[in-house]
């Protein structure tokens, strides 16, 4: 089963991107270098709730 889940930027805090997860397979947050465009640069975007 998948869900769908938001990643925010860590250095912003904007919700750039959305995704999905497999429950099964990975139980921890994901972590992604995504591209920010307020923040004009890649960045670290997490999980979020």
């Amino acid at each position: 089963m998948k869900n769908k889940v938001a990643l925010a930027c860590v250095d912003c805090g904007s919700r750039n991107y959305s995704t999905d997860k497999s429950t099964r397979a990975t139980t921890d947050r994901l972590e992604l270098k995504k591209f920010c465009k307020n923040c004009q640069a890649h960045t670290i975007h997490k999980e979020t709730k």
